[in-house]
């Protein structure tokens, strides 16, 4: 059974415990926000970097656990990048090369709304990558997480799953909402025609990308409340032990 198979998209919570659960998790990253960025009493200088990956089923609330998760924050303790086609200029360089900018250091918090995981899916089943470029590309993801996450940098991933039904139900709402029909494309709509291409791109992503460093959490999207909070809670269990995983580095009084 494939991962995606095993997910459980009837999970739910109800309003009260949503309620509770969001505004806990919701402190409980802030105080570990505060504490990474060097900006508690008594607190250490600065801690890890945390950059949150997310990619996933297309409105399948990737923007709705963004929101969330920066709701409590200061606007200038984290960076929000959203990533689709590369610029002419960006398809010049390799292709993790634009992804690189955004990256934060150490103390610093990002969050990504797709990342260089699409060159495993939707230039691989697009055409936009070669075979071999796509096929090469496995490998240099996980060593580039791997070497931002040895440098102090902890890379936390995000799949966000919905059903075809779901989706629908979803596109259709888009589309009949002036204020949220930019969010809907027709590249969207063309996508749900090849979910089987896409299914089997995804599933290989997870086999050749899932490591101990990095790991994917599969989240199920089908009730927003249960996917929100998910995400708060796995990311605040993340940092904990990314703070703990932590060395500081000692660079000296003569460091420049």
């Amino acid at each position: 059974m494939s991962r995606l198979d095993k997910l459980d998209l009837n999970a739910r919570l109800d309003d009260d415990d949503y309620q509770k659960r969001l505004v806990a998790a919701q402190r409980r990253l802030l105080q570990l926000r505060l504490q990474i960025g060097g900006l508690l009493p008594d607190g250490p200088e600065f801690g890890p970097g945390v950059l949150v990956v997310f990619e996933g089923s297309d409105a399948g609330g990737k923007g709705g656990a963004i929101k969330r998760i920066v709701e409590p924050l200061d606007p200038r303790h984290y960076r929000v990048s959203a990533f689709a086609k590369p610029s002419y200029d960006e398809k010049r360089k390799h292709f993790l090369w634009r992804f690189w900018k955004e990256v934060p250091g150490m103390g610093g918090m990002a969050l990504f709304d797709r990342s260089w995981y699409g060159r495993v899916l939707v230039e691989r089943v697009e055409g936009y990558a070669t075979e071999d470029q796509w096929k090469r590309a496995y490998d240099e993801i996980v060593q580039f997480e791997r070497n931002l996450v040895l440098e102090g940098v902890m890379v936390v991933k995000f799949w966000m799953q919905i059903s075809p039904h779901e989706q629908l139900k979803r596109f259709e709402s888009r589309r009949d909402d002036p204020l949220r029909a930019w969010k809907l494309t027709a590249e969207d709509w063309r996508n749900r025609d090849k979910i089987d291409r896409y299914t089997d791109a995804v599933e290989e992503m997870f086999k050749r990308t899932d490591h101990e460093l990095a790991p994917w959490h599969l989240v199920s999207g089908e009730q927003k409340k249960w996917a929100r909070v998910t995400v708060l809670e796995t990311l605040v269990q993340e940092v904990e032990a990314g703070i703990e995983r932590f060395e500081s580095p000692s660079w000296g009084d003569g460091f420049t």
